[in-house]
């Protein structure tokens, strides 16, 4: 289920954060206390919403801010 084009877009970067640390998916919903299944969901772009303790034991897990997480992908002008 994709967004219109004319809708900003938060993006999720933690395929890319996880493979700078060095840590695998399993790993990181551990750390979390969430389920793989729940990562899988956010770091692939589908989850509707996530919690901000969630979002505070990643920045933990990762040394990382919330800003490294997500970005907001603005539709372009001209479309």
């Amino acid at each position: 289920m994709s967004s219109p084009s004319n809708e900003p877009q938060v993006i999720c970067h933690l395929d890319e954060l996880m493979a700078a640390r060095g840590i695998t998916g399993a790993a990181l919903a551990e750390k979390v206390g969430i389920t793989p299944v729940n990562l899988s969901v956010l770091k692939n772009n589908r989850a509707k919403a996530v919690r901000f303790t969630t979002l505070a034991a990643i920045c933990e897990a990762l040394d990382c801010q919330p800003g490294d997480v997500f970005s907001v992908r603005r539709p372009r002008a001209d479309a």
